[in-house]
């Protein structure tokens, strides 16, 4: 795996609806830009090979990085898959829809739950969103939140941008009921 560069980033939110943010509410965002294993070689009918070589050290690489810059406890988090141009939108899938990349973040986390996702293509500067569920129980409304990520020079063309993104709560100011309320 030739990871090219890690991009962190920690947004803090102190204010929301013109009201105080106590404690202030904290994102943190990890990616990593990395050569796409499949890269130049056309259609590759097994991505296992690929898998296998690059998924579990990708999540060991990048889950502890996201949870360092949190500073604190996740409440919700997420990953992305962002593929450059000359790969396909599976290439990002294989890596992060796989437990061994995802059983880093969740062992990390101390989480139970599936983590939400987001794939797409696109060229180096593409804007996308990181969904975020809670860690243990998906069905948390309060935690249902995303996160908007955007790395100016990535990917390239051969490249995939792997992010993992955690938050310390969930959305400021939340004030919907339980799903429980409408079952």
């Amino acid at each position: 795996m030739n990871v090219r560069k890690i991009v962190t980033v920690v947004e803090e939110i102190r204010s929301e609806g013109g009201r105080p943010v106590s404690p202030p509410a904290k994102v943190a965002i990890v990616a990593a830009v990395i050569d796409n294993p499949w890269a130049g070689q056309g259609f590759v009918e097994d991505l296992g090979p690929g898998i296998d070589e690059n998924a579990s050290d990708l999540g060991a690489l990048i889950a502890p990085l996201v949870i360092e810059a949190l500073e604190e406890e996740p409440e919700a988090y997420g990953k992305a898959a962002i593929v450059g141009l000359d790969g396909e939108i599976e290439h990002g899938s294989a890596l992060i829809h796989t437990l061994k990349f995802g059983d880093h973040f969740r062992k990390a986390a101390n989480a139970t739950t599936l983590l939400p996702a987001v794939e797409k293509r696109g060229p180096a500067g593409v804007l996308f969103d990181i969904p975020l569920k809670h860690i243990t129980d998906a069905t948390i409304r309060s935690h249902h939140q995303t996160v908007e990520v955007r790395i100016p020079d990535a990917p390239h063309p051969g490249e995939i941008v792997v992010a993992l993104a955690a938050a310390s709560q969930g959305r400021p100011q939340q004030r919907l009921a339980a799903l429980s309320t409408e079952q």
